[in-house]
């Protein structure tokens, strides 16, 4: 009877010991694969335009799945307040989901982050900047120099979806057909001559077969011809510009509906993933 208590006690004691050592592998191999590859922090501000407020909400709910799809985090955040040094040093990739830093402290800590091999997306309306407007063009590194961009010239009405037609082969283009056609969008025209600056390499353009592009009622809102570059990257930074990022929304009745979403385009979609997977995995410079 003692030895059949002995061996018992043996026996239970092993058992406990090989559980917990399987426990704490399971528990370090689960720990180990939940560390993401890289983190993105969006901000945001969500406070004008429908269109873009959509395409906001659709982006907060979009990029935590992808992150999870792939291996990353995703945060976001609509205090500008956190563009500085400290909450940057956590994140591998800035995106600016629909507006930019207005602060002089907010905007010396993101070109700082950029300088020191920070990645950056920015959407549609993070590039607008036009003088007499709630935008002015007073941040000259940003909109000429990072962006290459300028200000704002004119854009399409309504939104449409475009054919883009890729310029340049890229990480971000990777696996993309040579043309595809892209979610309906409020395409924009810039003052400065992309194709003139030696450190912007445009990745999409609008092809020709997409003329004419918008419907008006004004006729300045409709696009018959000319160059327009869509998606671009400044080679001295690791960044994307991406014009997308209006979602078509019902104003004439009067719903406010949202009528197309960014995100829905899958062509599209797997550009964004290629330049996060980009930024993400990529060196510092």
């Amino acid at each position: 009877m003692t030895i059949f208590n002995q061996n018992h006690q043996t026996f239970f004691k092993r058992s406990i010991l090989v559980f917990l050592l399987t426990f704490s592998m399971f528990g370090f191999s689960q720990k180990k694969k939940e560390n993401p590859k890289f983190k993105v922090v969006a901000f945001y501000t969500a406070k004008n335009d429908q269109a873009h407020i959509s395409f906001v909400h659709e982006a907060n709910k979009y990029f935590p799945k992808l992150a999870e799809e792939n291996h990353f985090e995703y945060d976001s955040t609509s205090n500008w307040d956190n563009l500085n040094a400290k909450f940057l040093a956590k994140y591998q990739i800035v995106l600016f989901l629909d507006t930019r830093p207005e602060k002089k402290e907010q905007r010396e800590a993101f070109q700082k982050y950029m300088e020191n091999g920070g990645g950056f997306i920015g959407f549609h309306f993070s590039a607008f900047a036009l003088n007499n407007s709630s935008y002015n063009q007073d941040w000259n590194w940003y909109h000429n120099t990072f962006l290459g961009s300028g200000e704002y010239g004119s854009n399409t009405w309504r939104p449409t979806s475009a054919v883009l037609r890729i310029e340049n082969q890229h990480p971000v283009t990777k696996n993309l057909p040579k043309t595809f056609s892209s979610a309906p969008n409020e395409w924009y025209r810039w003052s400065n001559d992309l194709t003139k600056n030696p450190d912007i390499e445009i990745l999409l353009a609008i092809d020709e077969s997409s003329f004419p592009l918008g419907t008006g009622p004004k006729a300045h809102e409709i696009w018959h011809s000319g160059y327009y570059p869509v998606v671009w990257t400044n080679k001295k930074y690791k960044m994307l510009y991406v014009n997308m990022g209006h979602n078509d929304i019902d104003y004439e009745g009067g719903t406010n509906k949202t009528l197309s979403y960014t995100f829905e385009n899958k062509t599209q979609s797997q550009l964004i993933l290629n330049a996060l997977l980009w930024l993400g995995n990529s060196k510092k410079k």
